[in-house]
């Protein structure tokens, strides 16, 4: 293995997770926070950041073929629509 592929296995990793535990740290202060109108809309935007390295990252969709991608995103459409058949059903009871 060159060494430049060695780094890029081992640094990649590793600045994913101080990404995802400066986001948590992020999470875990600002959820203390009392007061701030906007909080539900900021904790999902760190969650859809947190989201997005690790299905970037971790499961490899940065590197992978077209069609991978595109079952991946329609494994999240699919699941946002079960999401919103559920919470109409509970919301219509």
């Amino acid at each position: 293995m060159k060494r430049e592929v060695r780094r890029n296995v081992i640094l990649a990793p590793l600045a994913t997770w101080a990404a995802l535990m400066v986001l948590l740290t992020i999470t875990a202060i600002y959820a203390y926070l009392p007061g701030v109108p906007i909080k539900p809309v900021v904790s999902l935007a760190i969650g859809i950041i947190k989201a997005l390295l690790i299905a970037l990252f971790f499961m490899q969709l940065r590197k992978s073929a077209g069609l991978v991608r595109i079952a991946a995103m329609l494994g999240l459409v699919w699941g946002s629509f079960m999401f919103m058949l559920t919470f109409s059903d509970i919301l219509t009871r």
